[in-house]
This record gives structure tokens, sequence and C-alpha cells, in this order.
């Protein structure tokens, strides 16, 4: 089998990737700024607009892993082209809604078309680049995610203080033709697995998923916790069954067979714990600059760039450096110093200076920015090649739930405290950045398990 693709074919191919990543990780956020303008314009309350987030979440979270499956069986490039021609065309019908049904529908099919690209995205860099250089490729990938999901707000408080908020979504679409133009001539066709599609897997893994963040979202917002607390029973329960019907099978949807492999639970563990952590961070750290600090929302995010600064600079170093040396002591390192930033950021004097603030936002950045592309290439490589779509999709989910967590963390953590909400918040982000450290020390990936 060939051992990736060569310039400048590669490069080309990486950049379809890279272009449609941007957009289906920046419109699961961008679109939050744009809600009070969306439902003053659709004429709705604030409580049916949030399901014009709800359902882009909701519809990625559900397919990624059946989607990653039919990479498999497909291929990896069918599957991705197909979810970006479906995420460029509902991004043209969500900017020409004219009611809520409409708008939510068109968020349901763009939620589709960007889980086809997060689901083996993954899997692709893993044929578009030679083993010896599969590092950079994870690195670039894991530059793209992060920084996409830091800076959505800024993107989109950039296009609204210039256009309206039909234009969120416009600009996707001249992207979307360029990138599948590039992606039908340079992506390169993948081995075909003979297993067949199990749709009844997919369907209980829909409402595993679906109930599980639904539940999550609803710790949130609901003061009555029976119904959020039955959602997250009833996915429990689902989830046992969906699992054990993934024991007997030879190629499951989730992966269990991957899970099995100490390398692979690890660096998934510990994938959780960062983007939760994350998320307590991004999601804590405005309500502290505005309503303690008194920053008006540009100087909050131009006080947020650092973060997403420092890892778009270390998440290709760090590519490179898991092509050298060990990705799990990588890992773990990139975690501690995540854990130190965090706990800075939450030491901060009472009135701290701007220097104060970027310095630790920096700190916890480059420590992210080092731990996502050695634990990335740890996942994918850890994966038998023909189980590389399972792999890519497993890790965009656990990526997905692990922010929806976080997010229900600092609600919860904003209903309990009255004082030092934010405080509470990081530390939180602390113990979890620390334990997925110790996790990450445990890993050991051998030749036999890259290679394999």
């Amino acid at each position: 089998m060939q051992d990736g693709i060569p310039n400048p074919q590669r490069g080309l191919a990486f950049l379809t990737i890279g272009i449609a990543l941007t957009m289906a990780v920046l419109d699961g956020a961008i679109v939050n700024v744009a809600l009070p303008s969306i439902a003053k314009d659709l004429q709705i309350n604030s409580s049916e607009v949030i399901w014009v987030l709800n359902a882009y979440q909701l519809a990625v979270t559900v397919s990624l892993l059946p989607l990653s499956s039919l990479g498999e069986i497909l291929g990896y490039k069918r599957i991705y082209w197909s979810g970006l021609a479906i995420f460029t065309l509902a991004s043209f019908l969500c900017a020409n809604s004219t009611s809520l049904t409409f708008l939510i529908l068109a968020r349901v099919l763009q939620g589709f078309g960007a889980a086809g690209i997060m689901s083996v995205n993954i899997a692709l860099v893993r044929f578009i680049f030679p083993q010896r250089l599969l590092g950079q490729g994870v690195g670039y990938t894991a530059l793209v995610v992060g920084v996409s999901s830091a800076a959505g707000p800024s993107v989109a408080a950039a296009i609204l203080s210039v256009a309206h908020w039909e234009w969120l979504f416009l600009v996707n679409v001249p992207l979307g033709i360029l990138a599948l133009i590039i992606a039908a001539k340079t992506l390169p066709r993948t081995p075909l697995s003979s297993h067949r599609f199990d749709w009844k897997s997919a369907i209980l893994n829909a409402l595993t998923f679906g109930l599980l963040i639904i539940g999550i979202d609803g710790l949130s917002h609901h003061q009555d916790l029976t119904i959020p607390l039955a959602e997250l029973g009833a996915a429990i329960l689902i989830g046992i069954v969906f699992v054990r019907r993934q024991l007997s099978l030879p190629a499951p949807m989730l992966p269990v067979d991957l899970l099995r492999r100490p390398i692979f639970a690890l660096s998934m563990a510990t994938s959780f714990c960062s983007f939760s952590a994350q998320m307590l961070a991004f999601v804590s750290l405005p309500f502290f600059f505005q309503d303690v600090l008194g920053k008006t929302d540009t100087q909050t995010g131009l006080l947020m760039t650092p973060w997403p600064l420092a890892t778009a600079m270390m998440a290709p170093i760090a590519g490179r450096l898991a092509d050298r040396f060990e990705p799990g002591k990588l890992g773990g390192i990139g975690l501690a110093f995540m854990a130190a930033g965090l706990a800075a950021t939450a030491l901060l004097p009472a009135h701290p200076s701007t220097l104060d603030i970027v310095w630790r936002l920096a700190l916890t950045g480059f420590g992210f920015g080092l731990f996502q592309s050695p634990n990335n290439k740890a996942i994918i490589s850890s994966a038998p090649r023909n189980r590389s779509g399972g792999a890519s999709g497993l890790q965009s989910t656990g990526r997905l739930v692990g922010q929806s967590v976080g997010a229900a963390l600092v609600a919860g953590i904003f209903g309990l405290f009255t004082h030092n909400q934010t405080q509470v918040a990081l530390w939180l982000g602390v113990a979890l950045a620390l334990g997925g450290a110790t996790a990450s020390s445990f890993r050991r990936l051998t030749r036999d398990t890259a290679e394999s």
C-alpha cells in the first residue's frame, strides 16, 4: 500500500481538509453571537432560537460514528466529499431561511454535512501523509480544530460588524465549492472494508448520544432536573444495549475493539479531559472579564486571543515533535503546562494588568497545543489502517462530548456558587488537565501498534 501521497498533491489534499474542517468547526460556535439578531429577524423568543444551535450540535454528534463506519465501507473520500457538498448546500439554505422551522431543518442538514467532514478527516490525513510525517499532518489538523473552535466568537463578531447574520452562512458557499473542486482532484482513494452497514447500531448510537447531549444541555438550563436526569438515565440504559451489541461485531460502529487497546483508550480519556477543561475556561472567563473586571465585548475577545494564538503557534511544532518523541510524554507535558496556565489564571490578582492575563492564557494555549497533536497522532496510529474511520469518528465524538460536559459544568458551578464562579471553574479545569496528564504518562506507543 502506498505510504502517503507526494507533493504538491499532498499539500492541496490537506488544504481542502483544512478549509472544510474550519467551516464545520466554526459553524458550531459562531452562531451563538448571532442568536439575538436571528431571534429579532424571525420574530421568535430566546428559548426557541437556541434550537438553531442545538440542532446543529445534535445532528453532528449522532451521525459521527455511523458516517465513519460508512467511510470504511464506501471510502473516506466519498464520505468526505458528500459531507462537504451537503454542508455547502445547507449553508446556502440557512442563509435564505425565512422561518425558524426552515432554519432548524437547514441546520440539521448542515450538521449531517459537518459530521461527514469531521468523521473521516483524521483517517484521510493518515493516507495523505507518509507514516514518518504523520505527526505533522495531525499537528496541522489539531491547529485547524483548536484555532477554529477558539476563534469562533471573534470571527462571528468581525463578520457581523460589516454584514447581516446571513453572511455567517453565505461565506461557506464559495469556500465549500473551492474545497469540493480541490478534493475531487487530490484526495486519495482508500481501501474498502467488506463489512456491511449496521442500521440497528446506527439507531442505538443516535439514541445514546442524542439523549446524552440533550440531558447534559438540560442540566444547564432546567431548574427542575427530573427530565434531564431521566434523559441521561435513558442514555445510559440504551448505551449499555449499544455496547453489548458492539461487542459481538467484528467491525463495531462504536470501536470497542480499539478501546481494548490501552494506548487508544488512554488517549481518548485525555482528549475528553482536555476539551472539558478548555470549555470550562472558554465559557467562564468572558463572565469574569466583563462582570468582574468591567471589560467590553471587544476587549474580552482580545483578551481571549492569546490562547488560540499560542495554540496555533505550538500545534504544528508539537506535530513535528510527535514524529520524533514519545507522544504520551509530550501529551503529558502539554497538559501539565495547560494545568499550570489555568492555575495561574485562577490566581490572578484583584486588579490584573493586560500582561497579567495575556501570559497566563498564552501558557494555557501553549500547553493545549503541545498536547493535542501528539495525542491525536496516538489515537490514529494505535488503530489499524482499516479501522482509521472508527478511530477518527470516536476522536471527534470525544471532543464534542467533552466540550458539552465542560459547558454544562460551568452552568452548574454558576448555579451553585454566588462568588468566585470563574475561579471554581478554572480549578476544576486544573484537576481535569492534571488527570489527563497522569493518564497520558501511562501511554506507550510501540512499533507494533503504530504500524498495524
